[in-house]
């Protein structure tokens, strides 16, 4: 493992914020240097542009970890990335050339969002997507406190169909770099059979699933997830 510590650049998804990784940073933060980064969520192109000019200012080795669509970016990031030194999938989405977000949560039955959205024309054209606020503790969070799961759903960032359309674009970057999964079997979002498809076609060095897991393990379980990245930063 070479000498410098890699930071470690924590990337949420959709219907999420970076604030979602509070309990997982306040368990990494003594020993780790820390950034969520804020994705905008508005297409994958533009999202993973941005996920690299994080990694340049942070100008040193990094380990990344994706939350749901926040998986789409990493994946696209980090790809040629000689700064990047190891991927980790929360409840995320692992592309292959041309897979989109769409596409991979709804390869397998299960997931039942799309009955939850509420979505609005932008001025830029197309729509943005979310969780309506009274859907959004049992489709998105069932495993977190109500009152928690309700500032959530108030905070929650829309993201755009077209970002939720894009294809993975150039080989995936979990193919050349080591790679961590952990999910929870109780996603409403994104299957766990696609959980389980996607981690097999990865062939991580870590792989967990979590009992009762929802799609916001970054907040229910941080103890968890914390520890699953401290293995991706000694292992890679």
């Amino acid at each position: 493992m070479p000498d410098t510590q890699p930071t470690i650049v924590l990337v949420h998804g959709a219907f999420a914020e970076s604030a979602s990784w509070n309990g997982v940073i306040e368990r990494l933060a003594p020993a780790y240097d820390v950034v969520a980064a804020a994705n905008p969520l508005r297409d994958l192109a533009g999202d993973a542009a941005y996920l690299r000019d994080v990694i340049r200012g942070i100008g040193g080795p990094v380990v990344l970890a994706g939350h749901s669509y926040g998986g789409m970016v990493i994946t696209q990031a980090a790809a040629g990335d000689p700064s990047v030194r190891a991927l980790v999938y929360v409840n995320a989405l692992a592309p292959e050339t041309g897979e989109s977000a769409l596409s991979l949560s709804g390869k397998f039955p299960g997931s039942t969002l799309a009955d939850t959205l509420v979505q609005y024309p932008l001025s830029t054209g197309g729509n943005e997507v979310a969780i309506g606020q009274d859907a959004y503790h049992a489709q998105f969070a069932a495993d977190v406190p109500s009152d928690l799961a309700a500032l959530m759903a108030r905070t929650q960032r829309p993201i755009t169909e077209r970002a939720l359309g894009d294809g993975l674009s150039g080989a995936p970057a979990w193919r050349s770099l080591p790679s961590w999964f952990i999910f929870g079997d109780a996603d409403r979002n994104i299957p766990v059979a696609a959980h389980r498809f996607m981690a097999e076609r990865a062939e991580p060095r870590g792989q967990r699933e979590i009992v009762g897991g929802s799609h916001a393990m970054a907040v229910a379980q941080p103890s968890e997830i914390a520890e699953t990245i401290i293995e991706a930063v000694r292992g890679s």
